[in-house]
């Protein structure tokens, strides 16, 4: 079994008198490909920015690489490794690609000229080395997508978070999309995903865990888990016709 890269334990968050997530535990190894699924509403954004120190948990914990990270500030978490893309893309736009890789780098390292040929390596592993020039305002919605995944990798991660990322793409861009977090992958860094396509997450994930109403309610191998009766629910309802049920 690989290393433990990530352990969250106990992990809750109330909002006033709502709780959107309900002592979550979780885990995923080093080089591991996690999604997590689940309805609209179901707390996997709230769970993820507390991970990526966005919200600072009502109670629990949050490890990484064996560090305790719980309420740390997004950009101490990015420092010690963790990076994290948006749903919606907002790069800056009226700074080129390459500058925009830089700043990414800037979180990590203060030497421009190493960040500089960092950020043009991943430039070209990511497809966009023929825009590095390009002001990030002229991109293709896709391109810019392309673009917030290469500003993560500039700050190094060890794991990559990832939201929705292949909202609002064509189906050769969500294909083109899941080679790259294969690439990503297969350059040793791990990376856990959100994600509403179902094929998607199907396709990518070794694993996935899926939240309804704030919980964990199943976990394991991507086929098995979304045939559970209790996943199936959470998708369609009480009152969906599951075979055997």
């Amino acid at each position: 079994m690989s290393e433990e890269i990530l352990r969250v334990e106990g992990l809750s968050k109330w909002f006033g008198g709502l709780q959107a997530v309900k002592d979550v535990s979780f885990s995923m190894h080093r080089g591991e490909i996690l999604g997590l699924i689940g309805p609209n509403g179901a707390g996997k954004t709230t769970a993820f920015n507390m991970i990526a120190g966005f919200l600072k948990p009502s109670a629990g914990s949050v490890h990484f690489a064996g560090r305790d990270m719980t309420g740390r500030k997004p950009w101490d978490v990015c420092k010690a490794g963790v990076a994290r893309t948006f749903q919606l893309s907002k790069p800056f736009g009226d700074m080129t690609v390459i500058d925009n890789l830089m700043v990414g780098g800037f979180a990590r390292h203060t030497d421009r000229s190493r960040n500089r040929d960092r950020a043009l390596e991943v430039a070209d592993f990511l497809g966009l080395g023929p825009l590095v020039e390009t002001e990030a305002q002229n991109l293709t919605a896709f391109d810019r997508r392309r673009l917030e995944l290469a500003r993560a990798l500039c700050t190094e991660p060890e794991l990559l978070l990832m939201d929705e990322v292949v909202a609002g793409a064509t189906p050769s861009e969500a294909e083109e999309m899941v080679k790259l977090v294969r690439k990503v992958r297969d350059r040793g860094v791990s990376i856990l995903i959100v994600e509403h396509v179902m094929k998607v997450i199907m396709s990518l994930s070794d694993r996935v865990i899926v939240f309804d109403h704030g919980e964990l309610i199943a976990e394991g191998e991507p086929a098995a888990v979304v045939s559970r009766p209790e996943v199936l629910k959470a998708y369609f309802g009480e009152n969906h016709d599951i075979p055997g049920a």
